[in-house]
């Protein structure tokens, strides 16, 4: 997933704010059949959930059911994801699933970055995803500028783990949707839960809400649930 610009939510009053721009960034589409190549989108603010920011973040983790998605169109492309470093900075390690509407229907694949390398998309056939199947994510820095990336279908039975080097300034942490092309499927609504930060709950480093909007809000962002640890995010609008 590529990081776009964001918009801020305020969850406690009516009125929205805009966060400091970020520098717009593009990555070079993966090599991926179920995947198209995709263009970076001026237009709007991509991101909904929250983003934890400070110094020296070490993890990130949630666990969410994978929504059934409608497609409105071949545009449609989503993903929740966790990541350190996503939030202004020039390197994302990050983890997820992607919902990918090009085919005219829903096809979900896990994938991880290391940006500013390519996205890599996991083998559909050996890690299957499925609306309905239970996901936890997790990125977790190892030391020596190294991170593990895990992502476990607990569903299905499967967990896929990498470790990967990157020089990176861990200055912030997120539990995120996002589309890159700006369009979303009907996710209807997606709840993250179990979502801690450095072993402790999201809620606890007071992180930023997050609304995507493209023109228009296209989907919102609940207030932190009791202890922190979920919430959810509520389609509006393609």
């Amino acid at each position: 997933m590529r990081k776009l610009l964001i918009r801020v939510a305020t969850l406690a009053a009516a009125a929205t704010t805009l966060a400091a721009p970020v520098a717009p960034t593009t990555a070079a589409a993966a090599q991926n059949l179920s995947f198209r190549p995709l263009q970076y989108n001026t237009n709007g603010y991509n991101w909904g959930g929250y983003a934890a920011t400070g110094s020296g973040f070490t993890s990130v983790s949630a666990t969410w059911t994978e929504a059934r998605a409608t497609c409105n169109s071949t545009n449609d492309l989503y993903a929740p994801w966790v990541g350190i470093d996503g939030y202004g900075s020039s390197t994302v390690e990050q983890t997820g699933v992607a919902t990918d509407c090009s085919s005219g229907t829903a096809v979900h694949q896990a994938w991880y970055e290391m940006y500013p390398a390519n996205p890599v998309y996991l083998s559909t056939s050996s890690y299957p995803v499925a609306a309905g199947d239970v996901i936890n994510a997790s990125v977790t820095y190892a030391g020596s500028n190294r991170y593990t990336l895990k992502l476990v279908n607990s569903s299905r039975g499967w967990t896929y783990s990498t470790s990967k080097t990157l020089s990176a300034s861990r200055t912030s942490a997120e539990v995120i949707i996002e589309s890159p092309t700006g369009a979303y499927p009907n996710f209807g609504t997606l709840n993250f839960s179990s979502a801690t930060v450095n072993g402790k709950s999201l809620g606890s480093f007071n992180p930023v809400a997050l609304d995507p909007s493209n023109g228009a809000y296209e989907a919102r962002t609940s207030a932190l649930g009791s202890g922190g640890t979920s919430f959810s995010d509520t389609y509006l609008r393609e």
